[in-house]
This record gives C-alpha cells, structure tokens and sequence, in this order.
C-alpha cells in the first residue's frame, strides 16, 4: 500500500507531490485547489496484478482535470470512481453531467474531462481496457459510463474496494484474484445499468425513429438528403441513426431508397403525365439507369409497365 497526505509535504510542495503521486500511481489528473491556503489530501492505492490499481482519496475542495496535454501520456485504460458527495462534470465534447454521491463513474483514460468536487472522500479503480471489452463489450459503446448507486452491484463493488483498502497486504496470488474479481463486479454493475437503458432507451428509441422517418416523407423529394443532415437536424450522431433504422433490419440508405420507390410507384400508378425520368428526378433520384435498376428489384416490373398499365386503366 503507498499512501500520501498533505501532514508529509512542505506546504509550497503539496500540489506538485500530489501530482507526481497521482500521475505515477493512478492517474494523469492536474489539480486546483479551490482553497489554496488550507488544501488537504490523504491518498492511499494499492498496486494489483497487471495494471490494475485501487485506491482511495480524501480532498479539500479542489478542481480537476485530464487536459489534452496529460492525455499523451498514452493512458487508455478505463478509471472507476465512487464519490461521497455530488459533483459535476463536463466531458471533452462539453457535455455537462452531475454525478450523484455513491454512484459509480467509468471514464476512458483518453477521453478529456473537467470535474468540480467539494471535499470529498472517493474511492478508485483502474481497470484493464481489454479485460473489460472482453467481460462487458457495451462499455466500448462509449467514452463515459453513469452508474446510478441503486443499480445492483454498486454496493457490492464499492464495499469490495473498501475490504481490499482495509484488509491486509496480499501476496501474488491474492492480487491475482483481487484483480479479477474487481473487473467482474464492474461488468456486472455495468451490465445492469445497460440492460436498464435498453429497456428505458427502447420507447425513445422508437419516437426517434418515428420522428425521422416523418421527416424523411417530408424531404423524399430533396436529392441531397443524407444521414449526416438529418441527424445533426435530429441532434443525435450519425452513428446513433444508423443503430435505429438497423435494429429494423434495415440501413438509413435503403429505407429512404425505398420510400423513393414506393413515391416514385404512387406517381406511375396515377398516371399524372409525367415521363418516367421526371417522375424520377422528381422523387429524388439523380440517375435514371439506377432508378430504373432498383425499381424493378424492388416490385419486380420495369417502370414503363407500371405507366403502360395506368394509362390503359385511364382510356
């Protein structure tokens, strides 16, 4: 167990010990106290099997930080913390987020934040990137994971860093067994709060997807439209656009090809006098031979028999 607190350092050298210890034992942070005249830590980790660390921590209120230049130091890990008290927290993309006392928070060692903590005690965890992608593959859906502390498993785990905190030193295999237990306990806390999410995410989901396919029938005739336009439109990534329309079995690209189609088949049918390339062009198609190709694999006759048979209807 290494510990350090501020009753070891000369007063002009707390913040500058504080950061070697925290940059060489857990992680690359930069501190700022928020009141540099009394500034009180107490740190303690201990060292597990790879490069696995836990650890607690007790601060005056302070500001923290993983800045763009900490972030070269190549850490890409995944930093667990469990806080005593509330705090508020904004991510590199300038998502502001607060963190309620007792739950659990996972970050990427990569991902930039800033965070505001009043004094507080907190404890941490360093896990294996890989190790955790293998026992839970929904924590690479993203840089940030919230964990509410009345998920189950969140007791268990922050009791459990608590026991190997206080209990006594372990040899090699106890880190061994330590460590691995600890990244089961994350999975597990992390995989209940991803099944809840599924289930409270399905019926926004599904609004998303409503809303989107509304305004793609009101865009159909726009030959520009692309996923890109409509999701920043939507506020949502591309990516989480995709994810709708596939959980339908489908791609964004086919469905709005299709709803062409099936506007493109309305106007042929109704026999409006159009050409075939106007009705084309005008159901957002730029190229007549691709209209003409997708159209018949889509209804099985060429467009020219959908009008032949409307206009026979209309004689």
């Amino acid at each position: 167990m290494i510990r350090l607190s501020n009753r070891d350092v000369p007063a002009r050298d707390r913040l500058s010990y504080l950061h070697d210890f925290v940059a060489r034992s857990v992680a690359g942070l930069q501190f700022t106290p928020r009141e540099s005249d009394d500034f009180m830590f107490d740190v303690s980790c201990l060292e597990l099997d790879g490069d696995v660390v836990v650890g607690s921590a007790r601060y005056s209120s302070l500001r923290g930080e993983r800045t763009r230049e900490l972030i070269a130091d190549g850490r890409e890990n995944w930093m667990l913390t469990i806080h005593d008290r509330d705090y508020e927290v904004t991510l590199g993309n300038g998502q502001e987020l607060r963190v309620s006392g007792g739950d659990i928070v996972i970050v990427s060692e990569d991902l930039r934040q800033t965070f505001m903590l009043p004094s507080t005690r907190l404890r941490a965890l360093v896990l294996d990137r890989r190790r955790m992608l293998e026992m839970a593959p929904a924590i690479g859906r993203r840089a940030y994971h919230h964990v509410p502390a009345a998920m189950p498993g969140v007791n268990l785990l922050s009791g459990y860093i608590r026991l190997l905190l206080d209990g006594p030193p372990l040899g090699a295999p106890g880190t061994r067994l330590a460590a691995d237990q600890l990244h089961q306990l994350a999975a597990a806390a992390l995989g209940g709060r991803d099944e809840q999410e599924r289930t409270e995410l399905s019926g926004i989901a599904r609004s998303r997807l409503a809303l989107v396919k509304d305004y793609l029938a009101r865009h159909l005739t726009e030959p520009d439209i692309d996923i890109a336009d409509v999701a920043r439109r939507q506020q949502v990534t591309p990516r989480y656009m995709q994810r709708l329309f596939e959980r339908e079995g489908t791609t964004f690209s086919r469905f709005l090809r299709d709803s062409r189609l099936d506007l493109a088949h309305r106007a042929l049918e109704a026999g409006d006098g159009r050409s075939i390339s106007a009705i084309a062009f005008d159901c957002g198609f730029g190229d007549l031979s691709h209209f003409n190709k997708v159209f018949r694999q889509r209804f099985g006759v060429a467009p020219r028999d959908i009008k032949a048979s409307a206009m026979r209807r209309m004689q």
